[in-house]
């Protein structure tokens, strides 16, 4: 059974994420970027992926280990969203049998 404060808390991060996607769209919908500022957004994903995994560089649990491996290697060849998917299932399976 899930936990009140678990459920609000899963709730509150997903409204926060559906705000923060709709808040820039509306602030940015009837600007011209520049290509710059285009990059700059199009990596902002792979940023932000990547300061939620850095923390488990320094860990020594052989799972976290090699989940980290096989997200570099998912993000090496494919997209940001197969590449969300396989890091998440490793490190659920990995965690689970090792």
């Amino acid at each position: 059974m899930i936990h009140y404060s678990t459920l609000v808390a899963i709730i509150c991060i997903a409204a926060t994420t559906y705000l923060t996607r709709i808040l820039g769209y509306l602030l940015l919908k009837n600007k011209t970027l520049t290509t710059r500022s285009q990059r700059i957004l199009q990596i902002v994903p792979g940023c932000v992926l990547i300061s939620v995994i850095a923390p488990y560089f320094v860990t020594d649990n052989p799972a976290n280990l090699l989940a980290m491996v096989i997200t570099l290697l998912a993000a090496t060849y494919l997209s940001l969203l197969p590449t969300v998917i396989i890091s998440i299932a490793a490190t659920g399976l990995l965690r689970y049998f090792i």
